[in-house]
């Protein structure tokens, strides 16, 4: 709206903000029963809006879905920070109408109550919805329906950080592909080959994702593997061979000490075949499912596979990928080369749950994977960013998902800025 005196192009926005220091959340599920017809045809198709007061205004908290033709609606469960719901107080009242929706814009009221969250939170709860034109016509009118609120609960939401902030430690574990695809290491054309300012993409690759996750690990130690190769001394195919032949302590010293593993392994190695992902796989969940028995945010394990081409064990991968799904535990894997990797991305799952063969489905996604080439004229934190997008979500979910809060007491804010590690 144009204030006076303001020629026209020149109008006033007021936006008002409030800042969010609460991370706990209120959590709700709501069902109606005998809502009133409003459309001439059909029944109802009613949503719901929570509205908070403050500065003697109503302020939109929540908006449901819309369920279509439907009296006797249950809308989906929602979360809404604590903040935005009621400022933080469970006394500031909350007015919640029931609408019938309309295409046009011009919604039907079916009915409106007031209440606040001290009042939700007596879940389960029943509160009657009036229409209050309807109530003063009619002496008779008892309610147009009634709203039940069937769970309200207060919940803090932890942030990765918090997580991490909190002593959570990510182990961060390499496998390398060593197959027959990747060509001879001794030719220019092989992915394994070393140029002569000693980089090729495996390498590349690892430094751009390890700089960044080296950072969340405090001793700085990592397990790293190859697999795929004849090794030696007996020249058998493994697929979980430690990178410094040293079985009992497959560790490295940083990104730098995997770094000069894989470079005195490389001409140690005969690449072979087949591709299979799924023992270095069980390998890391072997080890995600003895910290989760601790049953505390303690530790979270992040696999990096590095590979030229498509896996050759599909199923067996897939069936590692779900068990792994219910542990502290994800996978990152980076493709190498220009080779098809379709496999790969089934792997993802980013259009549904992964399923094995039998039909299981995965606890949650925990795969991410990213065709190398696609950054490689991208600055290296390119690839980083998109290689590690999913692993604090994926983190969350899970220590969610189990009830566990982070593992120490989180410290109280620093009176200045803090610098923490950027995934």
């Amino acid at each position: 709206m144009l204030k006076p005196g303001k020629p026209a192009g020149q109008g006033t926005i007021t936006v008002s903000s409030q800042e969010l220091k609460d991370s706990r959340v209120v959590t709700m599920e709501v069902e109606a029963r005998n809502l009133d017809k409003k459309d001439f045809l059909g029944k109802s198709d009613p949503f719901l809006e929570f509205f908070r007061q403050g500065d003697g205004k109503w302020h939109l908290a929540y908006r449901s879905e819309v369920i279509k033709n439907n009296l006797n609606p249950t809308w989906k469960r929602f979360s809404v920070p604590l903040q935005h719901f009621c400022g933080g107080d469970p006394s500031t009242p909350i007015q919640v109408r029931c609408s019938d929706y309309d295409s046009d814009g011009s919604h039907d009221l079916i009915g409106t109550f007031h209440t606040s969250l001290a009042q939700l939170q007596a879940a389960p709860a029943e509160f009657e919805c009036i229409h209050p034109e309807k109530q003063q016509k009619k002496k008779s009118y008892k309610n147009s329906g009634t709203i039940r609120v069937k769970i309200c609960q207060v919940e803090t939401e932890y942030s990765f950080l918090d997580y991490v902030m909190g002593g959570c430690q990510i182990n961060f574990t390499v496998g390398v592909d060593f197959t027959g695809s990747n060509g001879d290491p001794s030719s220019p054309d092989s992915l394994h080959y070393l140029s002569p300012t000693g980089i090729n993409e495996y390498l590349a690759a690892l430094w751009s994702v390890g700089s960044v996750v080296q950072d969340y690990d405090s001793d700085k130690l990592f397990p790293a593997f190859g697999f795929g190769a004849q090794v030696p001394p007996d020249w058998q195919v493994s697929h979980e061979f430690a990178l410094n032949f040293n079985p009992s302590n497959p560790y490295c010293s940083g990104i730098q000490g995997i770094v000069d593993a894989y470079r005195q392994a490389l001409p140690q190695v005969r690449l072979y075949g087949p591709t299979n992902f799924a023992p270095i796989i069980n390998h890391v969940a072997r080890f995600a499912a003895q910290a989760a028995q601790q049953r505390t945010a303690s530790q979270y394990f992040v696999l990096l596979l590095l590979t030229d081409g498509a896996v050759t064990d599909v199923e067996a991968t897939r069936e590692a990928v779900v068990r792994a799904s219910h542990l502290p535990m994800s996978v990152i894997i980076v493709g190498v080369g220009s080779a098809d990797f379709e496999a790969m991305e089934q792997l993802d799952a980013d259009g549904g749950p992964l399923r094995t063969r039998s039909g299981e489905g995965a606890a949650r996604d925990i795969v991410q994977f990213v065709p190398y080439r696609r950054f490689q004229n991208a600055p290296r934190e390119a690839l980083a960013q998109t290689v590690l997008a999913e692993v604090p979500m994926q983190l969350v979910s899970y220590f969610k998902a189990q009830g566990w809060a982070p593992f120490k007491p989180l410290p109280l804010p620093a009176k200045g800025p803090a610098q923490a590690p950027q995934a």
